[in-house]
């Protein structure tokens, strides 16, 4: 059985690498004598690469088309980036192997797949590499390279992709995404029957950890045409948070509270009647896991793109386009005795599975005894490759 594991993951690029990991983390905590070791992958390419990272919420603030321009660059120069990655992080990745002697390296960011292969390659370094895509549909051909001994995808959606481009069917496996135990420990809530003004529904606003969108002007329009509470939460854009505390909290008070980066998220979520939110698949499935109706507000032009017709293919949400379609939006939960809401509840209930991440560790101990004949072959071979790099 696998026991020591590498992850690669990321902790500056949003928080969904993070949090998939530790809904993982969890449940290897809790098997006798497995052991893991997680890493930031920017981090092993020094401090160049780890400002890479750090880019990743400036931009995705400021600049959207931006990102869509990199997204779409990147896309189709995969050999060319996953080389320039090769490149840098190759030296503290052969230490770390030689450090951690791992039976199985897991990588759950796309940008460490083909790079972190390319490196075992040239070392003949026989490990079992298993990706695990942290995204629902809308997947970077950095997700699927076939050279992996396994791919995990949330998704049939994603499973499809990663056959597109080029994945042998053989190697994918559809297990569902993880979500953090917190997330599920609640008591199911009930839509009330009706609708009314003097009960007013509390709505949470967020948009990631990044903090983008028009939480504001959202919030005013909830508040004056619906009478609702709001809780907005900025995450870690504390520019924002200080605007809109100064901004709403003047004119609504107490109908309004507003957040940072909150480590109880699940709390507010799950005391929430709707969840505003833009389509970041890890935010998407932990308010789904919460049983927290959706409405879904935007999503970050690249590996957000098909989140919201998929959330609506299964009824996990409705979107809203534009603010203009914020008041019909609403009116259309809110009709026929709230009967849209109760349908989504319902779908979050019959989709959300929380043994997905029990799941998936169960199948990465278990990969097949032939995948591992050969695995830890080199970490001599490493060290002494590691040398002739450094030399």
């Amino acid at each position: 059985m696998i026991k020591n594991i590498l992850i690669i993951s990321s902790n500056y690029t949003g928080h969904g690498h993070k949090s998939i990991t530790e809904s993982l983390s969890e449940k290897f905590d809790i098997v006798p004598d497995v052991k893991i070791h997680v890493v930031d992958g920017f981090s092993l390419g020094g401090s160049t690469l780890l400002k890479v990272g750090k880019m990743y919420g400036p931009i995705t603030r400021n600049s959207e088309n931006l990102w869509k321009i990199i997204w779409d660059y990147t896309s189709v120069k995969v050999p060319f980036v996953n080389h320039l990655i090769e490149l840098k992080i190759r030296t503290r990745f052969l230490a770390l192997l030689d450090q951690v002697k791992p039976d199985l390296i897991l990588t759950v960011h796309p940008n460490f797949n083909g790079s972190i292969i390319n490196i075992l390659e040239k070392n003949n370094i026989h490990i079992p590499f298993v990706t695990l895509i942290a995204d629902l549909i809308s997947i970077t051909p950095f997700w699927a390279d076939p050279r992996a001994d396994y791919i995990i995808s949330p998704t049939e959606e994603a499973k499809d992709k990663c056959i597109e481009f080029g994945v042998p069917a053989d190697k994918i496996k559809v297990l569902g995404f993880p979500v953090r135990s917190r997330f599920y420990n609640h008591a199911a809530k009930d839509v009330p029957d009706h609708y009314t003004p003097g009960k007013p529904l509390n709505c949470l606003i967020m948009s990631g950890g990044e903090g983008v969108g028009n939480m504001g002007k959202m919030a005013k329009t909830l508040i004056e045409n619906f009478g609702f509470n709001i809780t907005i939460v900025a995450g870690r854009n504390e520019k924002l948070q200080a605007h809109l505390k100064k901004s709403l909290g003047k004119k609504y008070g107490d109908k309004v509270k507003i957040y940072g980066f909150t480590r109880n998220i699940q709390d507010l979520i799950a005391s929430s009647d709707i969840a505003f939110i833009r389509s970041s698949p890890n935010v998407m499935m932990e308010a789904v896991s919460c049983n927290t109706p959706i409405v879904i507000t935007g999503a970050l032009p690249g590996q957000e793109s098909g989140n919201p017709k998929f959330a609506e293919k299964y009824h996990l949400a409705i979107t809203c386009d534009s603010m203009n379609d914020l008041v019909p939006t609403i009116n259309e939960l809110l009709e026929n005795n709230v009967a849209m809401l109760k349908e989504i509840k319902k779908s979050q209930q019959e989709y959300v599975d929380p043994l997905i991440p029990e799941n998936i560790v169960k199948f990465i101990l278990n990969i097949p005894s032939e995948s591992l004949q050969t695995a830890g072959v080199s970490h001599e071979a490493s060290s002494m490759n590691k040398m002739n790099y450094e030399s």
